[in-house]
């Protein structure tokens, strides 16, 4: 799943405003001590982009949000710092972003709010909780904002990502292994790390052109749909989430990612 940065766009220029890579490998430690200044820095950052790119294009056209990391670990053994990390990067960084730019949009009666979720937010994994939650409410965000921003102009469009050729299985199974190698959800661990890590789901992934590509054709569509899903598999797993019963889900997910029976 591509996760490299948000970025606004004018119709002259294509301007990243806060690239958050680094920041998600940064201990849940060093995050608590200095949570209350990273955020007051990161919003002044935001902020000067925006005012940026504004005073020299005037104006904002497209607003696109890709940054997320995966931080699995059972429920029971994430740190809240952890989990509320997780939601400041993957969803409140998101929101704050459309917050700067929606003004700029609403002045000129158009413009384009494209958030990267992921087909986890419409399924769910075992050992996922926490980041399949930030991105259920990152889909649930984006429902909202297309009513609210409708009478405006203003399109929002959900980029849901299946498996693609990332280094984002490699970070959520060394987070996985982190929180959950020993203790009474190790097998479990083992198996979904094993699954994360695997090489035959390596080769399946698409290349991350396929997102790009998605994005490209929501921001240049006329009536862009609310939705693309793409990538390897996000079709036909979120089209089985909605056939299945709960149960039935949790089985064909379990085997899939070979847990213990």
């Amino acid at each position: 799943m591509t996760r490299p940065r948000n970025a606004v766009s004018s119709s002259r220029a294509r301007v990243p405003v806060l690239t958050r890579a680094s920041a998600a490998s940064a201990s849940s430690a060093t995050r608590a001590t200095n949570s209350a200044t990273t955020a007051a820095t990161r919003s002044d950052s935001i902020r000067s982009g925006v005012e940026r790119i504004t005073a020299e294009t005037g104006r904002i056209d497209v607003l696109v949000n890709n940054a997320g990391y995966g931080s699995y670990g059972a429920l029971e053994d994430v740190p809240l710092d952890e989990a509320r990390y997780q939601f400041e990067v993957n969803v409140f960084g998101a929101l704050r972003l459309a917050q700067l730019v929606l003004p700029h949009m609403r002045a000129q009666r158009s413009g384009t709010v494209v958030n990267v979720t992921s087909m986890g937010g419409k399924i769910y994994t075992p050992l996922g909780g926490w980041y399949h939650g930030t991105k259920f409410a990152l889909e649930a965000l984006s429902d909202c904002l297309r009513l609210e921003a409708k009478p405006f102009g203003i399109d929002v469009v959900v980029i849901e990502p299946g498996g693609i050729a990332t280094e984002w299985g490699a970070i959520a199974a060394g987070k996985l292994e982190k929180s959950s190698s020993s203790g009474p959800y190790t097998a479990q661990a083992t198996a979904v790390a094993s699954s994360l890590r695997s090489e035959a789901n390596a080769k399946r992934n698409s290349p991350p052109a396929v997102i790009a590509d998605a994005i490209a054709k929501a921001v240049t569509a006329r009536r862009p749909k609310t939705r693309y899903a793409t990538g390897f598999g996000a079709r036909s797993l979120i089209a089985l989430r909605r056939i299945l019963p709960d149960r039935a889900f949790d089985t064909v997910i379990s085997r899939a990612v070979g847990l213990p029976r």
